[in-house]
């Protein structure tokens, strides 16, 4: 008997228990068809009555989502009471992967949670979660989502909604994108001859912001094993497809098209005022292109020698508690509610993210998630294995020393990748580090380095302290453990939580203070923090 059978039966034996309920009127009433109580504007205590019998649940399922998708949820909760008997709790909680992974074993948990792909490593190595069996449904999700919620050759979640990059160019500038990376730079130094723009290109990050370039050379962080799933042996940082990423990239700053700067902000910035013509940029950027009245379109990246750019797709997807009491009402409530195009498209709508279901891409109105969609139709998961989290300091470090012309792209990337092999093999482990953008000002090689050995701080009485010369102006940062990004705390001591920010009025010493048990960092000396403490 399949998955599907049995929470079938499971809800046809509850049905049963419920009718034969129903059916034996109690000792001191007559059944009765009409409400129990008469319309009031009185206040009471009682639920307001419906024209129809008071449906008693004989099973309740609890779900955990953010303030983005509770309300949604919270609006299939009657149905599927009046469908199955059974009461649906939507509970808004923050930090949820934090809370989970305490509350589940200790019976504590929700019986399905909201959350991104990329827990899944820890979710399931921790034996947190069950399969899902989507059953004919399968066939309705896109490829992308379904690869991307898939962990040791099963699926682990029910994916909503995907996103990833798209290539976005200034319509006034541009008539036809190009479709290969030369074609960009010679349509970008026409610009430039013409005056017409600052820059012919820029980008707006080195690791996850510069993949799709990086893609069409041939680079990768992880290859596959015979079985699909990304095997951490097979590091591709350094590969040849990387460095050829890494030399056009240099090539591109030497000749003047595009700056050696990487900044978020700064890219953004070029592209809508028009100063450059072209960006790789995702759905959380479209409030503010649309706001600034740039005229764009988006379409797919261009190809290299290696084909077409591919960009990360990232998915966020329903999870089912391995500890839950009720599991395949769990499934029941996902694949029968929710893995519907009414529900899928409202979550679409709340959340700004192309839909994991094929046939609420292609009826949305908003032509960028359309176009996002299409951009991302063959994006590549972002990688959910543990050792993920050892790429992103080392990669970056040595994409920046390529741009600025420090290191050549074959010597920068060998460093990294030597860097993160050591890191996975665990030669950082126990190192407690806060990585932030002031990490250059006291002698790293860069910001953001989660296995920088001067800012590692040292083990007092239990606590984990350092003291640090810093010049005045605004930082912010979080704890990184073990050298890299796998397991990191920011404000309130939260799994991948906001930075902590702080301010210093005038030169002198920022003092932080990790706390192991309760990941919480504490700022302190003559540094002060609106959110992460102080001393």
């Amino acid at each position: 008997m399949n998955r599907r059978s049995k929470w079938f039966w499971l809800i046809l034996v509850l049905a049963f228990a419920l009718v034969l309920t129903a059916c034996g009127p109690s000792e001191t009433e007559e059944p009765t068809d009409e409400p129990t109580a008469e319309p009031t504007d009185e206040p009471t205590d009682e639920p307001t009555a419906e024209p129809t019998d008071v449906i008693e649940p004989i099973a309740t399922i609890r779900i955990w989502a953010d303030d983005t998708r509770s309300a949604i949820l919270q609006e299939l909760t009657d149905d599927f009471l009046v469908a199955y008997q059974v009461e649906v709790i939507v509970e808004e909680v923050a930090s949820i992967r934090d809370n989970f992974v305490v509350a589940a074993p200790a019976g504590e948990g929700p019986d399905i949670f909201v959350g991104a792909h990329d827990w899944l490593g820890q979710v399931v190595a921790s034996g947190l979660v069950l399969p899902i069996d989507l059953g004919d449904k399968a066939a309705l999700f896109t490829d992308p989502a379904l690869t991307g919620c898939t962990y040791a050759g099963e699926l682990y979640c029910m994916p909503y909604a995907t996103e990833n990059l798209g290539f976005f160019y200034n319509t006034d500038l541009i008539d036809t994108p190009p479709t290969t990376w030369d074609e960009l730079v010679q349509m970008g130094k026409d610009l430039q001859d013409a005056g017409e723009v600052d820059y012919g290109f820029v980008l707006s990050g080195t690791t996850y912001d510069a993949f799709p370039l990086q893609t069409a050379f041939g680079g990768y962080i992880f290859g596959r094993d015979a079985d699909g799933n990304f095997n951490p042996n097979d590091l591709g940082v350094d590969s040849d497809g990387m460095i050829a990423a890494g030399d056009f990239m240099a090539q591109m700053v030497a000749d003047g098209l595009m700056p050696e700067t990487t900044d978020w902000d700064t890219a953004h910035v070029l592209f809508e005022t028009g100063e450059v013509p072209f960006l790789m940029a995702g759905p959380w950027a479209l409030d503010r292109i649309r706001a600034a009245g740039v005229p764009y379109a988006i379409t797919t990246f261009p190809a290299g020698p290696a084909g077409e750019g591919l960009p990360f797709a990232g998915v966020q997807g329903f999870f089912v508690n391995a500890f839950s009491e009720n599991p395949l009402l769990a499934q029941a409530f996902l694949t029968e509610f929710v893995a519907t195009d009414e529900v899928m498209l409202a979550l679409l709508e709340a959340g700004n993210r192309p839909s994991a279901l094929i046939a609420v891409n292609e009826s949305v109105d908003d032509p960028d998630l359309a176009a996002l969609g299409v951009a991302g139709a063959n994006a590549i998961p972002m990688p959910a294995i543990p050792e993920m989290g050892s790429v992103w300091g080392s990669w970056g470090d040595a994409i920046t020393l390529i741009l600025t012309g420090e290191q050549d792209a074959a010597t920068a990337l060998a460093n990294a990748g030597a860097q993160i092999r050591d890191l996975i093999g665990g030669a950082l482990a126990g190192m407690v580090n806060v990585p932030g953008d002031w990490q250059d000002e006291v002698g790293c090689a860069g910001d953001w380095a989660p296995d920088c050995e001067i800012t590692a701080l040292t083990e007092d009485g239990g606590l984990y302290t350092g003291e640090f010369e810093l010049i005045a102006g605004d930082y912010q940062g979080k704890v990184a453990l073990d050298g890299s990004w796998g397991v990191n705390y920011g404000v309130d001591g939260a799994q991948d939580g906001d930075n902590c920010t702080f301010s210093m009025a005038a030169d002198g010493t920022v003092v932080f203070t990790f706390d192991p048990e309760t990941h919480l960092l504490t700022i302190g000396g003559d540094a002060t923090s609106d959110n992460c403490g102080g001393e």
